[in-house]
């Protein structure tokens, strides 16, 4: 909860004697020189109209971007088997094929570019391509290595499947105001790929100049601005064959990547009475706020509490006995963990934290929870990062909802780690906690800090959204029932038994 529509992203808070700044600024693209903004052609030409060249699997490194968590890791592995299996029956000579997770125990690794120089040491001299993946894209690596022949491997490449704002988005910082449109950036969903000599000056950047943004809110966008680099660097090449339609459907048969539509749940969805959901208000958004839950979302949960600096019994609220605050809302956000584990609460294996400003779909919450195991340390949301090429840390960002196991909750409270100040940044302080710990911030593409204007209508068209954050120029209510509410997807049984939705768990 917040009392401006962008004290998310603009907040500035005393850290531990560090400033944690965001700024916002705007930018203008010019032409990049050596870059190129044309569509790969057919599969028997390359990008200059010429035959295309000879590519060896060999010359290609796969990293697909796991994550340490038993669910994601078990799903990258996976992954890596399906490549395996292919390449097997195409060639003796096997790719590199990388799990992120385990590459080192660097933190920043997930933001790709504190990684170029492991990747340009490692595979700088002996391959062509960097293919980055998610654990659920699917790859036909015969076509994938025609469309990558079609590039000459010894220039500067990054290609991808473009995404781009229809309006200048908090999340970007406001970047390209006067026409957003004209930056493009990849949807990681599709496969994007780096040439190696790309990789190699990028990676002599990396080491040569410190990486100057404290905070990683959407790395796309990010690695995009950042190999652009105002003009001196490079555009998104587009490829039309790295595509985000669901494998089994019609148009994936001429692409080389498709998303694969497992896992959608995992198994039955977990009960509505084993989510404890806590909503964070306060006595100024009793009347404003809070009827937009209960004409939504409220319904939908078997037990949930609101906590405010005023009982009000209409509602009902909890005074938790934690003065509101501005910004931050960390002492309101550590007592509502301390409930939690005090028995004063029913006894559920999950809880969920929410701003009396987020928009959520618990049926969908419910029907991905399915796929983690309660007996784990989960902690799982939209991950941020802060100092993530200084050795800093991941946090999942409070307004998109942060989700805890009840081992989670327990080890942190057990630890002794607590707020600096009860108006300390709340999601930040628990990334720094748990980081500690050892307990990683588990990512799902599904929340979102954000409204669903402030994000590609393209990727946004691939998901099936868990939540969305702030009212600020919308109605909320319209919002929810547009995007969340049961209908405009299927969900629970309805993503399970129908193999043509959508889903991106």
């Amino acid at each position: 909860m917040d009392d401006s529509a962008d004290n998310d992203f603009s907040k500035v808070a005393s850290f531990e004697g560090l400033t944690l700044g965001f700024w916002i600024h705007t930018g203008h693209i010019t032409s990049a020189a050596g870059s190129s903004e044309r569509t790969s052609q057919s599969w028997e030409e390359d990008a200059h109209g010429i035959p295309a060249r000879q590519l060896d699997l060999q010359e290609v490194v796969f990293v697909i971007r796991s994550q340490s968590n038993s669910f994601h890791a078990r799903r990258a592995e996976k992954r890596r088997e399906d490549l395996l299996k292919q390449v097997h029956s195409q060639s003796e000579k096997l790719p590199s094929i990388l799990l992120l997770h385990t590459l080192s125990n660097n933190e920043g690794d997930w933001s790709i570019l504190p990684l170029l120089p492991y990747l340009s040491r490692s595979f700088g001299k002996n391959s062509s391509w960097i293919v980055f993946l998610e654990e659920e894209t699917g790859v036909k690596t015969t076509r994938l290595v025609a469309v990558l022949a079609k590039f000459d491997k010894n220039k500067e490449w990054f290609l991808g499947k473009p995404l781009h704002d229809a309006e200048s988005t908090i999340i970007h910082h406001y970047a390209f105001a006067e026409n957003p449109s004209v930056f493009k950036y990849p949807d990681f969903s599709a496969a994007w790929a780096l040439s190696i000599p790309l990789v190699v000056r990028l990676a002599n950047k990396v080491q040569e100049e410190p990486l100057k943004s404290d905070f990683t809110i959407d790395l796309k966008h990010e690695v995009a601005l950042y190999i652009w680099d105002n003009g001196k660097g490079h555009h998104l090449t587009a490829v039309p064959e790295l595509c985000t339609d669901p494998e089994d459907s019609p148009r994936a048969k001429l692409c080389a990547t498709a998303l694969n539509p497992e896992p959608p749940p995992c198994g039955e969805p977990v009960n509505k009475d084993n989510v404890f959901v806590a909503v964070k208000t306060c006595k100024k958004f009793h009347g404003e706020r809070v009827p937009v839950i209960k004409k939504t979302w409220e319904r939908d949960a078997g037990y949930l509490e609101y906590y405010s600096d005023h009982a009000d019994a209409e509602i009902p609220t909890v005074d938790l006995g934690v003065a509101n605050t501005e910004r931050g809302h960390c002492g309101k956000t550590f007592a509502i963990l301390k409930r939690f584990v005090s028995g004063d609460v029913p006894d559920t294996e999950w809880l969920l934290i929410v701003d009396d400003d987020t928009l959520i779909s618990l049926p969908r919450l419910r029907s991905l929870l399915s796929c983690y195991r309660p007996s784990e340390a989960v902690y799982l949301g939209e991950r941020y990062g802060y100092g993530l090429s200084q050795g800093g840390y991941s946090y999942i960002t409070g307004g998109g909802g942060m989700v805890f196991s009840r081992e989670a909750v327990e080890q942190l409270l057990q630890s002794g780690c607590k707020c600096y100040s009860d108006d300390a940044p709340d999601d930040m302080v628990l990334g720094m906690c748990l980081n500690a710990l050892g307990i990683p911030a588990t990512h799902s593409p599904l929340f979102h800090q954000a409204r669903p204007e402030d994000y590609s209508a393209d990727l946004l068209a691939h998901q099936v959204p868990i939540s969305f954050h702030k009212h600020w120029n919308i109605d909320p209510v319209v919002v929810f029932n547009k995007w969340l509410r049961d209908g405009r997807h299927k969900t629970s049984a309805g993503l399970h038994n129908n193999k043509s939705t959508k889903t991106e768990l």
